[in-house]
Order: C-alpha cells, then structure tokens, then sequence
C-alpha cells in the first residue's frame, strides 16, 4: 500500500474484542491473573499476556507495532521520550569500555546524553561528520559496537547518506541506529537504505499536536526482544493514554508532512531571496550541499528551516522577539510554527568551539513549520526581518 494508506490501516486493526474502529486506551497499571498458576507462567515468560504496564500494554505494544510497520522493520519498543529510547539502545548494545561513533551534528538533548551521561557508564562516544564517510571508516576500531546517526541533522538539516553509512556498517558487524525524527517514514524508510535500527521522538512529527511526550525503537525481532529484557527494568515506559494520542496522530501523519512540506520550501525560497539573510539551510533548495542525498533517500524536503541572520545573534534576537504569528518556543513537529535560537536553546550544551565546528553560528535561527496558511507565515518573517 502507499504510505498514506499505511498511516491510517497499517499494523492497526478494530479491537478483536468490541470491534472499536478506534482503538482503547488501556488506561491500567495492573492486570489481573485468571488463578495462581497463570500468573506464574506469564512471570516465567510461559504464556504471552498482560501483568503490569511498566512491562506491557496492549496500547502501547498497538502503537510499536505500527510504528515498526510503517518503518519497514519487525518490531518496536515504545518509551517515555525519545532520549529515553536512544539511551536504553546505546546501554543495550555498548559495554563499558566500547565505544559508539555519532556524527556531531544531532539533537542537542542527544548530544548531551552523549558528552556528559554515558561517559559516566564507561561508555566512549567519538563524533565525527558522518557526512564524510572516511571519517566514519578512520574512527572505527575493535571497541565500536554502534554507529549512530541523525538525518536530516538537527538544526542544520546536515544530509548523511544512510546507505553509504549502512555499507561501512555491515562490512564490520557494527550496528547502524538511524534517529529519523526529522524525516519520519513519510519521507524516509533508514531501514530500506540498510539501517539496523531507527529511533524517533514520537514527540515529534507523530504526535502532531504539541501535547504528548514519547519516543520509539524499532528493529529486527530479535534485537527488539533483547531490547524489552533491559528496558522493563529500567522503567523508561510511556503511558497508555499518550501512546493512544501519539496512534490518533499517527493517522494524520501524511497530511500533515504533505503541508509541513510545501510551506516549508516556500518559506526556504523567501528566506533565500532576503537581503537580511545571510544563509539558509533547507534540502529543498539546490544551494544545500546535501541536495543530491535528500533526493536520493527522501520524498520530501521536510518540515524544519535553519538559516542564518545577516548581524549575527543580536538580529536573531530581534527576529525571534518580532514574530507575532510564528511561535518562540523548542521541540518541532507541530501543527504550530515554532522558531528558536539553537545556540543559546536546544543546543546549549555544545561548547563555542562545537558550535562553530558543526556550523551552528550565532545568528542561526530554526524554524519547524506549521500548518498554517503558507502567505500569512512569510507575512511574520517579513515584518520581523525588517526590524532587524
């Protein structure tokens, strides 16, 4: 089927016990045994059912099923954030003493994990531009056991070729975990470009709507299975009630990103063709250097706007402080337009030399484009441009 049928039917069917086209929320934390001896064979994995939420759910294992199919893999694992599934992937399949190789351009959040919290588990992260495959060749030793990339990047919409990344992979065993939250499987499927495992927010351009918080691992059966046996321990669940927002989001996916998309590239042109604009960086646009591998991997340009303001952080502030439609606030995905300054919001936890490394300059503004009318949003940045 095509991926907007995908997004309404696929891995999700009427419930089998009342027939709700819309599936229930199984808003519980506990399941009850039918005797003693049913409760001992699910506790020893004899019977497949249902004992505590923090383990299972019938919601949200509804909603990883989907996700997994719309990704084109076997299985999935549905968490609490999306920091919480990219930290239970890394801890399952790094050791202490080995090391994983991250490109350095990524979600701040991300990069923080990877800088200040895993250290303190043993575990080495090495970044690298992964957008040159050398430099993911070089990096590799006996101790990497994961490579972990974002594509589109977070906040410079950095292209990386994910099946050059996949080839390198796969000729060392290493794994390939490919964080998809800016493109989702409407516009990129990592797994068919020979991704091991993809990791979302769920936040995100799944929700839709500003008001869950959730993020997802899918991948192969097995990998998934051994995934779960740590994760149920470490308590990283979602709650029955936002994984069945994030599956009513779910259904709306193509809509959305098909709007998101076309208001996204009309603003990109604008903002290209503006004297107070020094830069901007949007695959979309034939002058971003990653214009061939978006093409190549992706059915659309996406969502998500970076540029930079002639006049550096001081006219982003005044930008930022001039919007009155376009919303000054983080996160992305929304039916809102959201605009933020990554250097001093989301990715403040790089240095000034990581800024400057990565191609996060002072004056660069993000922008997650909404849903409204395309002409009104050019309007805001119009007027705001000019007080610069």
């Amino acid at each position: 089927m095509h991926i907007e049928t995908d997004v309404v039917h696929g891995g999700q069917h009427p419930d089998k016990w009342t027939g709700a086209l819309s599936p229930p929320i199984y808003q519980t934390s506990t399941f009850v045994f039918r005797d003693a001896d049913h409760g001992a064979r699910l506790f020893k994995g004899e019977e497949k059912g249902h004992i505590y939420t923090r383990i299972s759910n019938p919601t949200i294992e509804l909603l990883a099923k989907k996700i997994a199919f719309l990704e084109s893999t076997d299985a999935g694992l549905i968490f609490a954030s999306g920091l919480a599934a990219i930290y239970n992937v890394v801890v399952n399949l790094v050791d202490s003493g080995s090391n994983v190789i991250s490109d350095d351009t990524i979600y701040g959040g991300t990069f923080t994990l990877f800088k200040n919290v895993l250290p303190k588990t043993g575990i080495k992260v090495v970044f690298v531009d992964a957008s040159d495959p050398l430099q993911v060749t070089s990096a590799i030793n006996e101790q990497t056991k994961l490579i972990f990339i974002e594509t589109p990047a977070n906040p410079t919409l950095k292209m990386i070729d994910i099946a050059k990344c996949a080839e390198i992979a796969q000729k060392r065993n290493i794994p390939l975990c490919v964080d998809n939250t800016f493109a989702t499987p409407y516009l990129q499927k990592p797994v068919e470009l020979g991704a091991d495992i993809v990791v979302h927010s769920a936040t995100k351009y799944f929700g839709g709507h500003g008001d869950i918080i959730g993020g997802v691992a899918v991948g192969r059966q097995s990998f998934i299975e051994k995934l779960w046996k740590d994760a149920k321990d470490i308590g990283a669940c979602i709650s029955p009630f936002n994984a069945w927002l994030i599956l009513r989001g779910l259904k709306t996916l193509a809509v959305r990103m098909e709007r998101h998309c076309a208001n996204a590239q009309k603003i990109a042109e604008f903002l290209a063709g503006h004297d107070k604009v020094e830069k901007v960086y949007y695959p979309g646009l034939r002058s971003h250097p990653g214009y061939d591998v978006a093409k190549r991997q992706m059915w659309g340009a996406g969502g998500m706007i970076g540029f930079d303001v002639k006049g550096g952080k001081p006219a982003g502030k005044v930008l930022m402080n001039s919007v009155a439609l376009c919303t000054l606030a983080v996160s992305l995905g929304d039916v809102d337009t959201l605009i933020e300054h990554p250097a001093s919001m989301t990715h403040s936890g790089y240095s000034e030399a990581e800024l400057k490394e990565t191609g996060i300059n002072p004056g660069f503004v993000r922008i997650s484009v909404g849903l409204e009318h395309v002409d009104d949003l050019i309007d805001d940045l119009k007027q705001a441009l000019a007080r610069i």
